[in-house]
């Protein structure tokens, strides 16, 4: 929902900071594979309730996942890179509600798998639109800085993100977080698969 809003506010940052990494020793894709190295920290030391480390690799994940867009701007969008990042960042998304039923089975398991089990609607809506929207070659202007067709919705990467935030800040709280954005979920995952068949609908 915030997305589009944040995007191009964050981009002119990203473009600075990204200038000082544009290398020849440094690639696109090796932050992307960086990012998400940190990224998978955040699974054991959620396991750990080590929740201040937890929250520090999320967000150093999510600042190389913006610099590594940033730099293949740069240089030059990738059919590759774009693959390659939207893969781990599914991964990743998929690993902080697992880190949390590790934290605490008996507590987050339900709301965790519920979370789980809404990450797959809004994901598989998601990528499925974007392999069509592809085929049919729609623009996308709100997002045209993408490298694929980046469908919006009412939760999106900033809202995740603020909820993997609150929940390692508050995580006593993780249950009914998990409870609530799955349900924002499905209302995104529906109002996808809707619009997306009536947009294809009418192109065929």
């Amino acid at each position: 929902m915030f997305d589009s809003y944040l995007h191009p506010r964050v981009k002119p940052a990203l473009n600075r900071m990204v200038a000082v990494l544009d290398r020849p020793s440094v690639s696109a894709d090796g932050l992307t594979m960086f990012g998400f190295a940190i990224g998978v920290l955040a699974l054991p030391f959620l396991a750990l309730q080590w929740y201040g480390a937890a929250l520090a690799a999320i967000v150093l994940n999510r600042l190389f996942d913006g610099l590594d867009g940033a730099l293949a701007r740069r240089r030059g969008l990738s059919d590759a890179g774009g693959f390659l990042d939207i893969a781990l960042d599914f991964l990743f998304y998929a690993l902080v509600p697992f880190g949390f039923i590790l934290a605490d089975p008996l507590q987050n398991g339900l709301a965790g798998a519920w979370l789980l089990f809404a990450f797959i609607g809004t994901g598989s809506s998601f990528l499925a639109f974007a392999a069509v929207a592809q085929k049919h070659e729609l623009d996308n202007p709100g997002y045209a800085h993408k490298s694929f067709y980046y469908l919006g919705g009412l939760t999106e990467g900033t809202e995740t993100i603020a909820l993997f935030a609150l929940s390692c800040l508050f995580p006593g709280a993780f249950v009914w977080l998990a409870w609530v954005f799955g349900a924002l979920c499905w209302m995104t995952t529906l109002t996808r698969v809707w619009s997306g068949y009536q947009t294809l609908k009418r192109l065929s």
